[in-house]
């Protein structure tokens, strides 16, 4: 591909030197530069890509766009635009040759519930003859192979790359879960999307936005910016939830055409007659005058909530009403989401990617509802992140649960004891007795919680405790094989942890 070919459609670039020549590569990596190659240096949030820029040259880069003033090499052709991130999106998007443009592109912007409804997406779709793609929290996937993910959403580059490896592969459906950040960082700008569906907003990422504000804002750009853009002329475009407030402001401060679901409100799409249990759920959708009968294995009134945002998006597209029914009971759960381990010791065991105070809070609320004795929770907060939600962590689960084990989850560079102590600033102590790990009490204690950092020994500790008809809840790194200690990712599954410590106790 010539330079001027890749450069199509960025406005306002100044350029020195020729822009005839054949590029190898487009990168924004220096040491992924080769000869020929067009090096992107982007300010990021730890690194600044300007200062590569010698490197990126000395392994062969020909072509360097920046947005800083800086002087070059006569051999080397500078393109100065006015944002090199958003210049990068421009340039994959031409370098893969605009592959979003011949798939069906489907968004899942929101705080939670993002990955589950990405799943039931894939299952309606793949029920219908369709051949899918996921991008996503767990990984990223198409035509059963399976990738790391080392981001929710992609950087710009890679989202472009394994879109057109997907599109080259036969993928006629992609469905991505859009993060904030990836919104505000202009990952998602160059693609064409023919729909977003909008969960829902609680508090998360604040290390980031600041406030709720700037992070529904990220959001709602989606929506107000990035959605409207797009060349594919569907009917509707988004898919809101009408139960949740910061989902009506979207209807309300946008302008496309939407699809509205709801339990509680009047809206286009609305579950009635819908029955919970520890077996899954049971409900009736009416939507336009039809009515759709349901059943699924997925537990929890979040997750009737995520079945009505697929159900919403599936009918703009036409899927068949066979198709979305046999979707829906094909899919019998989601990694790390309120994901059972099999146990048989009479008690249930569930691991879940809750890391919020509202996740964790809406998981507790279910749960509560259909536990017959003691909820046991074992539940931590990352370390760098968001410290403002660690006591609100705290309050969420011990207003829930008969027992809370607070412990690490990943700390990275913090103190784990540290983290933990405020957590515990949450916990009300004239209301919820602390009691130690090796107290008698502990067993018969309710409303109680206590302090174990050892996250291993803080899952056995709660399988131990655990009797006939209790639930155990397992909170914060869901499908995770990992915890982070430090700057180094020690291997580490909750799922495989519970299922040890489930068959010790059985011996």
């Amino acid at each position: 591909m010539k330079l001027e070919q890749l450069l199509a459609g960025i406005d306002g670039s100044n350029t020195s030197g020729d822009i005839g020549d054949e590029i190898s590569t487009v990168c924004y990596s220096a040491e992924k530069c080769r000869e020929g190659s067009v090096f992107v240096a982007i300010p990021g949030l730890k690194h600044d890509g300007h200062d590569f820029i010698p490197e990126a040259i000395a392994r062969g880069a020909k072509y360097i766009v920046h947005e800083k003033d800086l002087q070059f090499p006569r051999e080397v052709t500078a393109i100065k635009v006015a944002n090199s991130r958003r210049a990068l999106g421009i340039l994959a998007k031409n370098y893969f040759g605009n592959p979003s443009a011949n798939l069906v592109l489907i968004a899942v912007v929101g705080t939670n519930g993002k990955t589950t409804i990405t799943y039931l997406l894939e299952s309606i779709l793949k029920a219908a003859g369709n051949k899918c793609g996921v991008l996503g929290t767990v990984n990223y996937r198409f035509n059963d192979k399976t990738y790391p993910a080392p981001n929710t959403t992609p950087e710009s580059y890679e989202l472009q790359k394994i879109l057109r490896e997907m599109a080259d592969a036969g993928v006629t459906h992609v469905i991505a879960e859009v993060s904030s950040h990836a919104i505000d960082l202009k990952r998602v700008d160059d693609c064409d999307f023919d729909m977003g569906i909008f969960t829902n907003l609680t508090r998360d990422h604040l290390d980031y936005h600041k406030t709720m504000e700037n992070y529904f804002q990220a959001k709602k750009r989606f929506f107000s910016e990035v959605l409207p853009q797009s060349r594919k002329n569907n009917h509707q475009k988004m898919v809101i939830n009408n139960d949740d407030r910061w989902g009506q402001r979207i209807l309300a401060e946008t302008q496309l055409p939407a699809l509205a679901y709801c339990i509680e409100n009047n809206c286009d799409l609305k579950a009635t007659d819908y029955d919970l249990s520890l077996l899954g759920i049971t409900a009736r959708i009416n939507i336009s005058g039809e009515t759709l009968s349901i059943s699924s294995p997925l537990i929890g009134k979040f997750n009737l909530y995520n079945i009505l945002a697929a159900v919403g998006a599936s009918f703009i597209l036409h899927i068949p009403q066979s198709s979305i029914k046999a979707g829906i009971e094909q899919l019998s759960c989601v990694p790390g989401r309120l994901e059972s381990v099999e146990t048989n010791s009479g008690f249930h065991v569930f691991v879940d990617y809750a890391h919020t105070d509202d996740a964790l809070r809406r998981v507790l609320q279910n749960l509560s509802v259909l536990k017959k004795k003691r909820i046991i929770t074992v539940f931590g907060c990352g370390g760098d992140r968001d410290r403002g939600k660690r006591p609100l962590m705290g309050e969420a689960a011990v207003s829930y649960s008969d027992l809370a084990i607070v412990t690490s989850d990943n700390p990275r560079l913090e103190d784990p004891g540290a983290i933990i102590r405020e957590i515990e600033t949450g916990i009300d102590q004239k209301k919820i007795k602390k009691v130690e790990i090796d107290s008698p009490q502990i067993m018969n204690e309710t409303h109680s919680y206590t302090v174990i950092p050892d996250r291993k020994k803080a899952i056995e500790a709660a399988i131990h405790f655990a009797s006939v008809g209790d639930i155990v809840l397992i909170a914060g790194k869901g499908h995770e094989d990992y915890q982070i200690m430090g700057t180094k990712k020690m291997p580490f599954d909750d799922r495989i942890v519970a299922a040890n410590a489930l068959k010790r106790k059985v011996k």
